[in-house]
């Protein structure tokens, strides 16, 4: 079986800021060492370095703006022209610093060196159109995340949205009336199997039927059906389907909600089709992105906290013919040792530690403590409150005795 150590070394993390630190170690080292060697005039080589390399971008950003002004004005709404500038890298903060930068080299009186000025952000341009600047895979692929634009991240809010969230608030009382009407399959649903287990496999391979890929599960029933108004739609259903599944020697049985999650059917389509432009390897690390946002996703959601079971399955094993009732049952126990660790039975004081039935005093009945063998209960009391009692001085009453 996967281990979860496995499954969280699967999973990528999100981006740091490590390239940040490195790029800062790079201009200290690289000014500390222009110091040492040649102090003077290091100012305005500085701002030389500055204003060469934002002028690029610069002059690339009008290129962009006149082909917007042109041919695309009507994707901006209202104001166009403000609407425009940002979008294509002319924002304030790209004007403020090539201003800056040339108000300073003028003010410094470097004169003898303009034309690497204009020829830089020229060759910056060109080299630009060209693909030869273009960001980096890593760069777009960090653009996508940061900013949630990637395919897993909008279906994992549309599986969120669309369907999760109406669903998993009722699937535990579609569970009892499934029970009530179900006496066989009562004793084999235990506290981890009462939730929704959706298995999320890497190669996207989703069978019609579980049974189809492993013979150790078998159909049961299907849940009572939940209805819902949606989209204009009266009493849509959503169904769920109760699965048997067995271990390799038929000792341990377990009913449970199993299914796949279906955005994976589109990423399995999406990399079929030629004009999608979605390879095997970006469909792999979708499926991964597509895990890590809806985990997060529903671990802030309190509708279906505790109510669901993400199984992802690595396709290295698939030679196992019993790997998916393997993975099932793995994470069902593991999640019983948990939830019985968390939450430990309550202690069951038998007796009062610190009275006895000697020292009662007579024709006095003795009561017992109920065992604490039940849920704590909130007890409201229908009494009005009194008002508190004064501090009266007893020391003497005390000291007469002895």
């Amino acid at each position: 079986m996967q281990s979860l150590r496995d499954q969280d070394a699967l999973i990528p993390q999100p981006r740091g800021n490590l390239t940040t630190v490195c790029a800062v170690v790079l201009v200290v080292v690289t000014i500390g060492s222009f110091v040492l060697m040649s102090p003077q005039g290091l100012f305005g080589c500085v701002v030389m370095a500055i204003l060469t390399v934002t002028l690029g971008p610069l002059l690339h950003g009008v290129c962009l703006l006149t082909e917007e002004t042109v041919h695309h004005s009507n994707r901006y709404h209202g104001r166009a022209l403000l609407n425009m500038l940002p979008a294509c890298g002319l924002s304030g903060t790209n004007l403020l610093i090539p201003g800056l930068a040339v108000l300073l080299l003028y003010l410094t009186e470097h004169t003898n060196q303009y034309q690497l000025i204009f020829l830089v952000p020229v060759i910056y341009t060109v080299f630009k159109r060209f693909g030869i600047l273009c960001p980096s895979e890593v760069e777009v692929s960090e653009i996508c995340e940061s900013r949630k634009m990637n395919v897993a991240h909008g279906l994992a809010w549309s599986f969120y949205l669309g369907y999760l969230k109406l669903v998993l608030p009722c699937l535990e009382d579609s569970i009892i009336a499934f029970c009530a009407t179900h006496q066989a399959s009562s004793p084999l649903w235990g506290r981890s199997s009462r939730k929704l287990l959706i298995l999320i496999p890497l190669d996207t391979n989703i069978p019609d039927k579980l049974e189809e890929e492993d013979d150790n599960i078998h159909f049961y029933d299907n849940l009572p059906n939940i209805e819902k108004n949606r989209a204009g739609v009266r009493n849509r259903v959503y169904k769920h389907s109760v699965y048997r599944v067995h271990d390799e020697h038929g000792r341990q049985v377990h009913d449970c909600v199993v299914e796949y999650a279906t955005p994976l059917l589109t990423f399995y389509r999406m990399s079929q089709e030629r004009m999608a432009g979605f390879g095997e390897p970006e469909r792999r690390q979708q499926v991964l992105l597509f895990y890590r946002t809806l985990q997060h996703i529903l671990d802030q959601s309190l509708e279906c906290r505790n109510r669901y079971k993400l199984i992802l399955l690595n396709d290295e094993r698939k030679d196992d013919p019993h790997f998916l009732s393997k993975a099932i049952l793995g994470h069902l126990e593991q999640q019983e040792k948990e939830e019985f660790n968390l939450n430990p039975p309550p202690f069951q004081e038998t007796q009062q530690p610190f009275l006895t039935a000697t020292a009662l005093p007579p024709n006095e009945e003795w009561h017992r403590p109920e065992l604490m063998s039940r849920e704590p209960t909130l007890m409201i009391s229908l009494e009005q409150p009194q008002p508190l009692r004064e501090p009266v001085e007893n020391t003497d009453h005390y000291l007469r005795g002895y």
